[in-house]
């Protein structure tokens, strides 16, 4: 039977992307000056104006938001209105609770070198590809049928229709032929050849692309965004522990795929649920420290390193 999995990505200066990297960036702002920040920042933007809030207690005494405003989203009005966290979620942080309740999925599967869906790892890499020559607002979309390219969607700004399809032939032609079909079906501009990108064509949030920051839509996710958010935030920092131990149980066990699934309740400090399902089996997770504290400790977490994680997703580095 034949099976079809399609995936997207968006370049880093898609609008909600361009949000995800502020957020991020913010947050590695206050974490090079205190690795013990608490940073909830979400961001909107778009048309000339940009919107930055949500909740900081910080040490850090040397984060020009406007200066990190202007490097990624160029002149733009900043209309800044950022609080402490409140007490009363500080309370169950401060003794090593999560920060919030939430379900936290990870995945790995064998089908890469990336450990990462194919569909996904082959999207990211031609957004990437393109983006090397037009980097502006873009979004790639490749569809799969039984591990072959049979149809790929590119859209960039300020890309010529011929040259950007010529582009997207020539890294059709540098993969595999394992994964390239002879039939590739083309989908380039479609609403034709556009100038007007970014924030000037279209809005942006912190948050909107879970998707593309995950594992594409094979793959279910708890809901939670990652940017902008310090590593007391399960939402972040459960989800890349799940991550690393579903890739850890893909390489003892030697599977083909792997799910791993915690939940949390704010201000408790251990997981309601650490399920691991490897090859449709399932277990109780074992061997990791899943207290917040634990994970943050375990992959070193309050190392400013997220801006460059918004940027095509979080997983498949060295880094997570």
């Amino acid at each position: 039977m034949s099976i079809f999995k399609t995936a997207e990505s968006v370049s880093p200066k898609h609008p909600d992307k361009i949000c995800d990297q502020i957020s991020d960036a913010i947050l590695d702002a206050h974490l090079t000056e205190d690795p013990d920040a608490r940073v909830a920042v979400d961001v909107a933007g778009g048309h000339g104006k940009v919107f930055v809030t949500g909740e900081v207690t910080s040490k850090a005494k040397n984060v020009d938001v406007a200066a990190i405003v202007k490097r990624l989203a160029g002149d733009v009005e900043l209309i800044e209105h950022i609080a402490a966290q409140s007490p009363e979620i500080a309370q169950g942080v401060d003794i090593g609770g999560a920060g919030d309740q939430g379900i936290m999925v990870g995945y790995a599967t064998n089908e890469t070198e990336e450990l990462l869906p194919l569909e996904f790892v082959l999207v990211r890499k031609l957004n990437q590809y393109l983006y090397k020559t037009w980097p502006y607002d873009g979004k790639t979309q490749v569809t799969t049928k039984d591990g072959k390219i049979v149809s790929i969607v590119a859209s960039f700004q300020h890309a010529p229709q011929a040259e950007l399809t010529a582009n997207v032939l020539k890294w059709v032609k540098q993969e595999s032929t394992a994964v390239a079909s002879e039939d590739v079906a083309l989908h380039v501009n479609p609403a034709g050849d556009w100038e007007v990108g970014g924030f000037d064509a279209d809005a942006g949030l912190t948050g909107r692309k879970l998707i593309v920051d995950n594992y594409g839509p094979r793959i279910p996710i708890g809901g939670g965004a990652f940017s902008g958010k310090d590593p007391s935030k399960v939402d972040r920092s459960a989800a890349y522990m799940a991550r690393k131990v579903a890739v850890d149980y893909l390489k003892a066990r030697e599977a083909k795929e792997v799910f791993v699934y915690l939940a949390y309740a704010i201000g408790y400090d251990q997981p309601l649920e650490a399920t691991v399902v490897i090859d449709g089996k399932e277990e109780i997770v074992e061997g990791y420290d899943l207290s917040p504290n634990g994970i943050i400790k375990a992959l070193d977490l309050k190392r400013p390193m997220y801006e460059e994680l918004a940027r095509y997703g979080h997983f498949g580095y060295e880094q997570i």
